[in-house]
């Protein structure tokens, strides 16, 4: 998926950031004019765009949370937040301070960080009745954007929960998270590998202004770690075909270090080599399917997996979505019936196993 493409926000999110101005009886077209976007905005528009819409939309309304909250999210609070997060020594430290500044501000709903079964969890209590996908969505945002940026690197996300029903939009959610995403659960929660929350905190006064500048539009999209070994690893993998990959110890040798050493500051960066690889066949299955014409089969194929039906367990871990359904929600060429997306075993596809 390309760079240009990450950064590119849904039209289905503007629209639900204009519902604040909507549930106020003020009008959206004289802003969305003052920011050089068409009173209908059915493309999707770039995240300093979208960055834009939701700094003007926030100072209209006066909420930082689009009124989403169980108090007004005051103008200021997210550059607030940001000093009070900036001093603390490790994630974790970093995120409870957080979650306890958006508990006073926001009152409802209230985040609790939980530590089980190797994950940690934000886990969201609402007073009331299920916010809207929007609400939790921007949530998100805000609390992994922020803890992204203070250690320097991308935390990824192993799973999404939202306790709302599933909104019209959802393969967008699905899209924009790059994780697995599910509806009309208990409670909403973000989950990532509790091993990051030891990471230390290494931005300074003077990269807080600069970072400030950049709000929001800078964690509007998935926080991409370019930098490190990690970057390097992804980019050589992301010069061959997933089906020609090698295996670690080779990966290990191409770049002159030892195996033990590279798992050890891969780890130490919040990543690993599965990890990465899988990372790069979800982006690069969901740009076959939203824009290719290749059939299920043959995405398999490409993509390294020795059958359709591993491909379609991988894309279901992901998305929480058959490739077929992915196609059909999202609009996308040669939309397939999901019976082709499993053949039999007597057609199984000559490739490379997935490791």
């Amino acid at each position: 998926m390309a760079d240009a493409d990450r950064r590119m926000i849904s039209p289905s999110f503007v629209e639900e950031a204009l519902d604040c101005l909507r549930r106020q009886d003020k009008p959206t077209e004289p802003l969305l004019a003052s920011l050089g976007l068409p009173p209908v905005v059915d493309r999707p528009i770039s995240a300093e765009a979208y960055g834009a819409l939701w700094l003007a939309v926030a100072a209209e309304v006066d909420d930082e949370f689009f009124g989403m909250g169980g108090r007004p999210m005051r103008s200021g609070s997210f550059t607030l937040l940001c000093h009070c997060v900036l001093h603390a020594q490790t994630l974790e430290q970093a995120l409870r301070r957080a979650l306890r500044f958006l508990g006073v501000v926001l009152e409802d709903p209230c985040g609790e960080l939980v530590i089980r079964d190797g994950l940690a969890e934000i886990v969201l209590t609402d007073k009331g009745e299920a916010r809207s996908a929007f609400a939790y969505r921007t949530y998100w945002i805000l609390l992994h954007g922020i803890t992204c940026w203070l250690v320097g690197r991308r935390i990824p996300i192993r799973r999404v929960d939202f306790r709302c029903a599933e909104p019209p939009q959802g393969a967008d959610y699905r899209l924009f998270f790059g994780a697995p995403v599910q509806f009309s659960q208990p409670a909403s929660r973000l989950a990532f590998d509790r091993a990051v929350l030891k990471l230390p905190i290494v931005r300074t006064e003077q990269a807080l202004k600069q970072f400030l500048r950049g709000a929001p539009a800078n964690i509007l999209v998935r926080y991409r770690y370019d930098a490190g070994l990690a970057a390097s690893v992804r980019k050589r993998l992301r010069q061959t075909t997933p089906s020609s990959w090698s295996g670690f110890s080779a990966i290990a040798a191409q770049m002159k270090i030892s195996p033990s050493t590279l798992r050890h500051r891969l780890q130490s960066e919040g990543q690993s080599y599965a990890g990465i690889k899988d990372e790069i066949r979800r982006d690069l299955a969901i740009e076959m399917l939203l824009h290719g014409k290749s059939s299920v089969g043959e995405i398999a194929a490409q993509l390294g997996f020795s059958e359709p039906s591993a491909f379609h367990r991988a894309f279901r871990k992901w998305t929480s979505k058959s490739p077929a359904a992915f196609r059909r929600e999202t609009g996308s060429v040669a939309a397939l019936p999901e019976s082709s997306e499993i053949d039999s075993k007597s057609h199984k596809i000559p490739s490379r196993d997935v490791t």
